[in-house]
């Protein structure tokens, strides 16, 4: 992995929130390939339950400052970083009053998902994308953790597909089994055709459950791994059917062999 440069884009990442699955390997992924010897980039949203005192966080102007089109209106990205202790592990937040700001992460205080989850999703995507193009900074591997963080594949390969500072990277989706009930906004499909994405390649969106979320993701990945020791039935047949090369679900504590092997033959290759 040495010199392999490898972006993160995780909708949760250990410590800014508590320990899942998914924050546990959008930390533990990243520090190993930092261990390697490769080239890391780590990204989240910049939830308003984050103590951004506590974590030190801070905006980075010159990253900050431009306006994202989400269904039709301008929202402002606010760009902040903080780094992890004793890791030398830089965190990069993609920030924004509107839909941040808010003291939780997905679901109110009654477990209700945000009707906005879906634009909320769309920004993450869209802001990330852009950010790494400021940076001017261009991964090898992109590999996404988490449903909010799973319409990345779908931009990059669509809205940004002439961007050419993506043009060899490869894009890794974790699938896991942290999922939602019911389904995001109704009128999620028709926000993303809006940026003139592919309708058949997001048909499936038209009913925003997790699994057809999430299938979409898998559709525009070029390779996968199955994140938690089971997965709905739905998904495991989708990632079959998928033909790409796809890594079997590895335990946390002896997980680092089996992905950088993974990186390296099938993602790399």
């Amino acid at each position: 992995m040495k010199d392999k440069r490898i972006l993160y884009v995780s909708s949760e990442v250990v410590p800014y929130l508590p320990e899942t699955e998914i924050s546990s390997m959008s930390f533990e992924t990243p520090r190993m390939v930092n261990q390697l010897g490769g080239q890391i980039r780590i990204f989240m949203p910049r939830y308003g339950n984050i103590n951004e005192r506590r974590h030190q966080l801070h905006e980075v102007i010159r990253l900050s400052g431009i306006n994202l089109v989400i269904n039709d209106l301008d929202m402002p990205l606010i760009i902040k970083v903080a780094s992890i202790p004793k890791e030398r592990i830089q965190v990069y937040f993609i920030d924004n009053d509107e839909y941040f700001k808010r003291k939780a992460t997905l679901t109110d205080e009654e477990g209700n998902l945000f009707p906005d989850n879906d634009e909320r999703a769309i920004f993450f995507a869209k802001g990330v994308i852009e950010t790494v193009k400021k940076l001017n900074w261009a991964p090898d591997i992109i590999h996404v953790h988490g449903w909010l963080a799973s319409l990345l594949p779908v931009y990059l390969k669509e809205y940004y597909k002439d961007e050419p500072l993506f043009n060899e990277s490869k894009i890794v989706t974790s699938v896991y089994n942290q999922s939602f009930d019911g389904s995001l906004n109704k009128d999620m499909f028709n926000k993303i055709k809006f940026d003139n994405i592919n309708e058949e390649a997001i048909k499936t969106l038209k009913d925003p459950t997790y699994n057809n979320v999430m299938k979409v993701a898998i559709d525009y990945s070029d390779a996968l791994i199955i994140g938690s020791e089971e997965l709905p039935e739905d998904l495991t047949k989708h990632l079959k059917d998928s033909k790409k090369p796809v890594l079997d679900y590895q335990p946390k504590d002896e997980f680092s062999e089996a992905y950088a092997e993974f990186y390296n033959s099938e993602v790399l290759n």
